[in-house]
């Protein structure tokens, strides 16, 4: 099971899990290899930001990854403040090996900003 940040800020108002504290606490708590966190880099970014350092820091309770554009929740492209190909090398250098969900709203042509968001997020 994977339990999702979301932020409180824009989308999800009075969501609970909107810090990565309050998740990491769940998942210590529950003490289960089967409970992790869906670490949501969109929302993650509206709550908290430093994505990086917490992916580096909290990796371990990390079950799967989402990107969206910042702000907008669209491509991740030039004009939004997160920069995924940084990212992504972080997260690779976690030894996370499992699949990153594209979980934005195209503007635009969706195939295109697909390809495009493949590329951003590849890590030779």
């Amino acid at each position: 099971m994977a339990i999702e940040i979301l932020n409180s800020k824009v989308d999800h108002r009075d969501y609970q899990f909107d810090k990565m504290s309050w998740g990491v606490r769940v998942v210590e708590l529950v003490n289960s290899p089967r409970v992790k966190i869906l670490y949501d880099i969109y929302h993650a970014q509206i709550m908290e930001g430093d994505v990086i350092r917490t992916i580096r820091a909290h990796h371990d309770k990390i079950a799967h990854y989402h990107t969206a554009g910042n702000p907008g929740r669209n491509e991740i492209d030039d004009t939004q403040e997160l920069y995924y190909p940084a990212i992504m090398k972080a997260i690779k250098e976690t030894g996370y090996t499992g699949w990153i969900g594209q979980e934005f709203v195209p503007k635009g042509d969706p195939i295109a900003a697909l390809k495009d968001a493949f590329e951003r997020c590849r890590v030779g």
